[in-house]
């Protein structure tokens, strides 16, 4: 009887505790709708601040583990950033995108534990672990800042495309890493490869066969909700499963995610529920997104960043330079190869705005508690990742407008205003001209409205053909907005075929491969 009463207190603890920060993480959320000074902010980083705020008056949410950051939080976040991850621009952008995932965690790790080894005479075990802890940009922190900014589509995809593989590759090279500094790993070359392949390998296996069957198993039914539920539950099966396999548990779940919003998605849902999952993703990332970025200004702890203010320092500007490396020199790498070439607005972008976030955090407070360095590991991680999101994260978007990157924006974002606009008037006009003869409809109310709609036709479309002639880009960004509605209309028309049972096997799409310029 004890025993259960305790752990009713404790349940009871800690959902007032989990209410407790959605409350603060919600209250955040509605500032920029009162205040309009907070919308320069993204509202990432505003939930940083004011969890900086509660550090700084020791109001401590929850402790933060790195179990619930990796069990809970990472899976529906990877999840949601690979669902709405298209193949087709992915796969323009493998070869950059594989480079900055692989040579560069292993740049970024080799770079800051020398530099600490070197300058801050810290243990080379040690640096390794900071070193492999802030190696990945996180998916949590750079894709929730690039939709509040609304960067161009080719630049999200190389830096959503880099956060999420990197991030597996991460996680991986600090499982070494802590086996190396407990004496229990063989670092040859030939072991250490074979286990990542191994690692790798069960990871993309595990994600592919749960992708691909969760994908032909919607074909047998239409029940959003169970659809629904049913990503829900391959987020974290998938992660879990992996997990206990000896695989990669964040490759798995970003390969599922990619399978099922690229492939499973149109073959084995009809757009209303494709609508009702991506809805239910963007709530989630928001709610979780919400709850993290406010942990992590809660989690600071001043006086152990003052202690090791040398060791951080140095730690800062290792990340900033093993990033310049990274980006600058893979990307020159990669335009040699492919014939997309980066441009050096888009590499600087890159390299600003790889941020480091919450998996960061997790993999530093995961070092054993055996480990001598591992409070020293802890403050300087928490003290880099507090870097990169409030400074740099706070510079990106001036950056952005410095390389004008942002600058179309405003024009694309009217552009698709007059599009919506005009879908809805020529909507308006056709009912008009079916009710003409409509015996209860006076003729001069009904040739008010005609000529009110067609006047304002004319002049979205004169608005239309004034915004091409000043941006040229214009023209190119319609043709991609053609191409993502053809795609989609073919895709929609063979997952038709296949769930009337006219067609036994989805078709490979025809215009995904076929250039988007003669």
């Amino acid at each position: 009887m004890i025993e259960q009463g305790l752990q009713e207190i404790l349940i009871e603890e800690n959902l007032k505790q989990f209410l407790l920060v959605l409350s603060v993480s919600l209250s955040v959320a509605t500032l920029p709708q009162i205040f309009n000074w907070f919308r320069k902010i993204p509202y990432t980083l505003l939930l940083v601040i004011v969890g900086l705020g509660l550090a700084l008056a020791d109001v401590r949410l929850i402790n933060l583990s790195p179990q619930l950051i990796l069990l809970i939080f990472l899976p529906p976040l990877l999840f949601e950033a690979a669902w709405n991850l298209k193949w087709s621009r992915l796969k323009q952008d493998l070869i950059p995108i594989s480079l900055y995932a692989v040579f560069g965690v292993v740049i970024a790790i080799a770079g800051i534990a020398l530099s600490l080894n070197q300058f801050a005479q810290i243990a080379l075990p040690t640096a390794l672990l900071i070193g492999a802890s802030l190696s990945a940009t996180d998916p949590v922190s750079v894709t929730a800042l690039l939709r509040e900014l609304g960067v161009g589509k080719r630049l999200t995809t190389l830096m959503e495309g880099e956060s999420l593989f990197n991030d597996g590759m991460a996680v991986v090279a600090f499982g070494f890493l802590i086996a190396f500094s407990q004496g229990t790993a063989n670092l040859t070359f030939q072991a250490v490869f074979t286990q990542l392949v191994l690692v790798v390998g069960i990871g993309l296996g595990t994600g592919g066969i749960i992708g691909f069957g969760v994908s032909y198993l919607t074909q047998r039914f239409d029940l959003p909700l169970v659809e629904q539920s049913l990503t829900l539950v391959m987020a974290y099966g998938t992660y879990l499963i992996t997990e206990e396999l000896g695989g990669s548990g964040v490759i798995a779940v970003v390969m599922t995610g990619l399978i099922l919003g690229n492939f499973g998605s149109l073959i084995g849902m009809n757009p209303r529920t494709r609508i009702i999952v991506s809805e239910f993703w963007e709530f989630l990332a928001f709610f979780v997104n919400s709850i993290v970025f406010l942990l992590i200004g809660d989690q600071i702890r001043f006086a152990i960043l003052g202690e090791n203010m040398g060791a951080i320092a140095v730690t800062i500007a290792a990340v900033i330079g093993t990033r310049a490396i990274a980006i600058y020199g893979l990307s020159a790498l990669s335009n040699r190869f492919t014939k997309s070439a980066i441009p050096i607005a888009d590499q600087t972008v890159l390299w600003w705005g790889g941020l480091r976030g919450a998996v960061s955090i997790a993999l530093a407070l995961s070092v054993p508690e055996s480990f001598e360095g591992r409070e020293l590991v802890i403050a300087t991680v928490f003290g880099t990742v507090l870097f990169t999101l409030l400074v740099q994260g706070l510079t990106i978007q001036p950056v952005l407008q410095k390389l004008n990157l942002l600058q179309k924006q405003p024009m694309r974002e009217r552009y698709l205003e007059i599009i919506a606009r005009q879908a809805a008037l020529s909507r308006v006009l056709q009912r008009l001209t079916e009710i003409e003869k409509h015996p209860r409809v006076e003729t001069e109310f009904y040739n008010y409205q005609v000529s009110l709609v067609k006047g304002e036709l004319s002049r979205l479309q004169e608005e239309i053909v004034q915004l091409q002639s000043e941006y040229p880009d214009l023209i190119a960004f319609i043709t991609d907005q053609l191409r993502e509605e053809l795609l989609a209309i073919e895709a929609d028309t063979y997952a038709e075929f296949v769930r009337s049972g006219r067609l036994n096997q989805e078709l490979p799409l025809f215009l995904d491969d076929v250039p988007s310029k003669s």
